[in-house]
């Protein structure tokens, strides 16, 4: 059993991660191994989360007054909550991956951006590209035609230089 103080410290450190969160995932890790759990709470820190486990009357003590209090009041059995502060998506991958593990784990619902996400709709995020490589594509798209001009300017130096060889080899 929780003291009173050691609840408002959880109360009050749920309530931090709740600020500082872009997205907040419901899910569970109940009837996993140890080893997993690890893995799973790696996962979600390297991609800039954190995944919290407490009693469900806590997480709705957190957010009372919140937009998340739709999400997390209410709430009956084992449940854990992701926080994404930085790439929703990347942590969504994280637990849908974890769910492909160990089909224990499964994504209940998410708030995302203001909006209330169903199971359904947190897959489909979890389906996006990370963040990284959403600006990898933007990027080369960006670079594209200067890369493409350089290219034909590299080609009429080359063909100016050797004259018609490197014409009639390509040919």
């Amino acid at each position: 059993m929780l003291t009173k103080m050691e609840k408002i410290k959880v109360v009050d450190a749920i309530k931090e991660d709740v600020a500082k969160a872009q997205a907040i995932f419901l899910t569970n890790l109940v009837g996993v191994t140890s080893n997993t759990a690890v893995s799973i709470r790696k996962e979600v820190r390297e991609a800039k989360g954190k995944i919290v486990i407490t009693k469900n009357t806590l997480f709705a003590k957190a957010v009372e007054g919140t937009e998340y209090e739709e999400l997390l009041t209410g709430l009956v059995g084992p449940n854990a909550i992701a926080f994404a502060f930085d790439d929703p998506a990347a942590v969504a991958k994280c637990l849908k991956n974890a769910n492909k593990e160990s089909e224990i784990v499964t994504l209940k619902g998410a708030f995302c951006e203001g909006k209330l996400l169903k199971s359904d709709e947190v897959k489909a995020l979890a389906e996006l590209p990370s963040r990284d490589q959403m600006l990898g594509t933007l990027l080369a798209t960006f670079m594209a035609p200067i890369s493409s001009f350089a290219r034909t300017l590299n080609e009429i130096k080359l063909q100016k230089e050797g004259g018609t060889e490197v014409a009639e080899a390509k040919a």
